[in-house]
């Protein structure tokens, strides 16, 4: 079957209330509507602002939700409170997640299912340090970390992101063979039988000098984008760079 791409950019601790005009700048830049699923993830402040006035075509999403639905978890959002500013989308389990807070596969897999619950497509994240690549252990990590943060869900509810954490904001890149392999892995470790309906994309330091090669591969659905993603020009050029 043929897999819509999905070019996301994760916005991180970026972004104040003057760039709540960046999605007039992309439309700008890119000239015409584009030819994959275009998904922006600012911080929580700017998803109101930008809800109230993007084009159709540009979805938006979280960076994180909590897995509780409701309650007293102060500075905690509910994936129903993204949804409810218009998101389609919340980023779970980012390799800055795992490591500056400690977030296990389990307490990753319990957000992917609160926001299934509420409406959303979680982007499940997956990776691999520099040691556990060097030491050959890459594939059997991911595949283990991809498992475990897995909720039960049809292929197409979900979007898996490959992050390999050695090349997340290095300005290093996996190979665009490396990176395929890595994802035929993933997808051949899907426990269902629509494993060719999930999407499954890229995260490590997609740019607009590797974006076309790493796309072009038969198993890499997109990019999770995140400093590319902050200047119009740079993340248009990534989106045209889908075929």
């Amino acid at each position: 079957m043929t897999r819509r791409k999905l070019v996301a950019g994760n916005w991180k601790m970026n972004g104040l209330v003057k760039d709540r005009d960046f999605p007039k700048a992309l439309s700008d830049a890119l000239g015409e509507e584009p030819r994959c699923d275009v998904l922006l993830c600012p911080p929580l402040t700017l998803l109101p602002l930008i809800s109230a006035d993007k084009p159709d075509w540009l979805l938006l999403g979280g960076q994180d939700c909590a897995p509780q639905a409701s309650g007293a978890h102060t500075g905690d959002v509910s994936a129903s409170m993204l949804a409810d500013v218009g998101c389609t989308h919340v980023i779970v389990g980012h390799s800055e997640r795992r490591a500056d807070h400690g977030e296990t596969n389990q307490l990753v897999k319990a957000k992917a299912i609160a926001a299934l619950d509420a409406g959303l497509s979680p982007i499940v994240c997956v990776g691999e340090t520099l040691d556990e690549r060097e030491s050959g252990e890459a594939e059997a990590v991911v595949v283990s970390q991809f498992l475990a943060s897995l909720p039960e869900c049809a292929a197409d509810k979900i979007v898996i992101a490959y992050e390999p954490v050695w090349a997340i904001g290095t300005g290093r890149t996996a190979t665009p063979e490396d990176a395929q392999a890595m994802h035929d892995a993933i997808r051949a470790a899907w426990p269902g039988d629509d494993a060719a309906a999930l999407r499954i994309v890229y995260g490590g330091s997609m740019n607009p000098g590797n974006a076309e090669s790493l796309l072009e591969q038969s198993d890499i659905d997109g990019g999770l984008v995140g400093g590319a993603s902050l200047k119009p020009q740079d993340f248009a050029r990534i989106i045209q760079s889908v075929r």
